[in-house]
């Protein structure tokens, strides 16, 4: 059951295994600040000592923001063994995330402002400050992703107005996503 308890009372692990530093943890302040109410919905683990087993830089980042009050859920009747075990699991990441689907269905900026690491397709090159002499054309192009023998081609245009204005004067059927404009080709006779 989860409560809520005095943020005195829960006592940080000095074993934690995993922390956040830096911008990360500002990002992390900031999202605590900006939405207290996903501590409701992800409280913090604490074993029967009120020591942290899930969430120590979540309290630390309470803290922090200047809560008095954080839930908890307290997990009950875990060996030493069971409890460094949920100490792992619950900060080893699983999964991969799907960059198409993030690309075009979400906002870039406030999934960095969340805390999501957008890598950078573009290394070395602001996205915006890309040109044909920063391309070897020569190279064989590796396409970002493919998708059941699709393959997908980048135009690179100086702003969104003059990318939009060479679709529509093309008469190229488009779906804005976010910052990225998706065609079918197969569908256009140009």
């Amino acid at each position: 059951m989860i409560k809520k308890v005095k943020i005195t009372e829960v006592i940080a692990n000095p074993n934690n295994p995993r922390l956040i530093k830096d911008d990360k943890f500002k990002k992390l302040v900031k999202s605590i600040q900006d939405f207290p109410q996903m501590l409701e919905l992800r409280p913090i683990v604490i074993d029967e000592n009120n020591i942290v087993l899930g969430g120590n830089m979540r309290l630390k980042a309470c803290i922090e923001a200047g809560l008095k009050d954080v839930p908890v859920l307290q997990a009950k009747d875990l060996t030493i063994k069971q409890k460094g075990e949920f100490i792992i699991k619950d900060n080893v990441g699983f999964g991969e995330w799907d960059w198409d689907d993030l690309a075009n269905n979400w906002d870039s900026e406030e999934l960095s402002d969340w805390g999501l690491e957008i890598p950078n397709f573009a290394s070395g090159h602001e996205i915006n400050s890309l040109n044909e002499n920063d391309l070897d054309f020569t190279e064989e192009f590796n396409p970002i992703g493919i998708s059941a023998d699709l393959q997908r081609v980048v135009f690179i245009f100086d702003n969104k107005e003059e990318a939009e204005k060479y679709l529509k004067d093309s008469n190229i059927e488009f779906i804005k996503r976010n910052m990225a404009w998706q065609v079918n080709m197969s569908t256009q006779s140009i």
